[in-house]
């Protein structure tokens, strides 16, 4: 799109700090967001067995303080290792995050974040200079043994080092946060938290520092407000309910539907265009996100784990026992807020063409937003159209659809299950996945992404066919696949 095109050239600084914070964040959320499912089920065991929870258990309870210090921790330095080096880089890193949970005394998430993916990368170095030059049968061998004696010395270093640094740190932004709860000024976070999630920031606060925070509080006193400043469903609800009372076009008519897929599904990225369309509206999603942080301070709310996705639902599920009416209490005040502030900022809205902008045109410049830093658009047309051209699949040769967004978790799973409800409308059975651009499967016949991803999903997945588009949740090559697919 023009707009999202001439923007870094307008705004160069600003433009580099954004993507590189915004990579920073995709790095965290890399390792945080594959491993969601296991903070749930510590979070479940939490809110029911503790002495506090619905099940009190003595025995069950037993689970809780190990999977915080060991378990989790892990999964993070694994995973963060995975990402950088493979396997081998997993397993180093969940080596050396040992190190840095044993150098401490607190959950060392933001340890395992940091040595996780930094022992991957040395483990990759080590193995570059020495590629080609091992002789044949000594592979394991050296592969092994250079594992392990990299890896119980970053583990050592670790230990002594990094574990007693990161807990301090943690010290540190555990007191600030503590400051601003002490001094009633916590909600005065959400003037950075709404803003930083339109512009795709919001992994790299919630992930990277809230969320370890708001661990260590939850072992520690049963639940933690931290979980809640940025997953409040409430603002992202005020914004879409207004634009279906007074909004105008297209945003009016698909608002209803964004506002099940935001509340009930917990995918926030919906309202991000709608704010994009009038950015003013942005007033709006702070208001809300203030106010509803200010009445779960007041009331004295909490989750005892993370609520991924941000999901009314997931809420219930996170909320210990005795802590629904405070808990609903700050997202319908949050709710009506953001409500009261768009009506009347939609209201006054004059028709311009900035302000006119088509809820397609700003969806486009969110995806431009989030995908900061790849290649140059032009380059992605030229890569798109050589690809199309040369691996364009006849009906007979497709059997799996993979539909794929940065993380393969949000637009991706919407896009993907748009698809295959046409798809089988029109009588059409084929798998449909979606996958994160990095992970497409090697089977995949055809790869559908947003088209700013697509020089990427080509180099993920070179021999599919790949087609671009624009919005995920309404494309015309949605339906001229379906036919072509008949």
């Amino acid at each position: 799109m023009a707009t999202s095109a001439t923007t870094p050239a307008t705004q160069p600084s600003s433009g580099g700090t954004r993507v590189k914070v915004q990579q920073f964040g995709r790095l965290l959320s890399g390792m945080v967001m594959p491993n969601i499912g296991a903070f749930i089920a510590w979070g479940l065991i939490t809110a029911l067995f503790i002495p506090t929870g619905w099940f009190p258990n003595e025995s069950l309870s037993a689970l809780v303080d190990p999977m915080i210090k060991y378990l989790l921790p892990l999964l993070i330095g694994y995973t963060g290792g995975t990402m950088v080096h493979g396997k081998r880089g997993g397993v180093i890193g969940a080596v050396v995050t040992m190190g840095v949970i044993v150098g401490s005394s607190i959950p060392m998430f933001l340890g395992a974040m940091l040595v996780g993916p930094l022992a991957g990368w040395i483990l990759k170095q080590f193995d570059k200079a020495v590629d080609g030059k091992i002789k044949a049968g000594f592979e394991m061998l050296v592969n092994n043994f250079s594992l392990g004696i990299i890896g119980g010395g970053l583990s050592i270093a670790a230990l002594k080092g990094i574990g007693p640094l990161v807990e301090g740190l943690t010290n540190i932004l555990s007191n600030g946060v503590q400051f601003l709860v002490d001094h009633n000024l916590l909600p005065i976070v959400n003037i950075i938290i709404e803003p930083a999630k339109v512009l795709f920031l919001n992994n790299a606060i919630n992930h990277g520092v809230l969320g370890p925070i708001a661990l260590e509080e939850s072992q520690r006193i049963g639940k933690s407000i931290l979980f809640m400043l940025e997953s409040n469903p409430g603002p992202g609800l005020g914004i879409l309910l207004a634009y279906w009372l007074v909004g105008r076009g297209s945003a009016k008519a698909s608002a209803p539907g964004a506002v099940i897929i935001h509340f009930l599904g917990g995918i926030h990225e919906i309202y991000f265009p709608y704010i994009l369309m009038n950015p003013r509206l942005i007033l709006a999603v702070i208001g809300g996100g203030v106010s509803g942080t200010f009445t779960f301070q007041m009331l004295g709310a909490g989750l005892v784990a993370s609520p991924s996705p941000g999901s009314i639902f997931a809420y219930f599920a996170m909320t210990p026992k005795g802590g629904y009416f405070p808990m609903l209490a700050g997202v319908v005040v949050a709710t009506v807020v953001s409500f009261v502030l768009a009506t009347l900022l939609l209201k006054t809205v004059k028709k311009t063409d900035e302000e006119e902008m088509d809820l397609e045109a700003a969806s486009a410049k969110m995806k431009d937003m989030k995908t900061a830093g790849t290649a140059a658009s032009a380059t992605v047309a030229t890569a798109a159209a050589n690809n199309i051209a040369a691996n364009v699949r006849n009906k007979a040769d497709v059997r799996k659809i993979v539909f794929a967004c940065d993380a393969g978790m949000g637009s991706s799973a919407m896009g993907a299950s748009v698809l295959r409800k046409k798809l089988q409308s029109a009588g059409v059975n084929l798998t449909v996945v979606n996958s994160a651009v990095s992970e497409i499967p090697a089977d995949a016949d055809i790869v559908i992404t947003q088209k700013t991803l697509t020089d990427r999903a080509i180099a993920s997945n070179p021999n599919a066919e790949h087609i671009s588009i624009d919005n995920f949740l309404k494309s015309p090559k949605y339906d001229e696949l379906v036919e072509r697919l008949k």
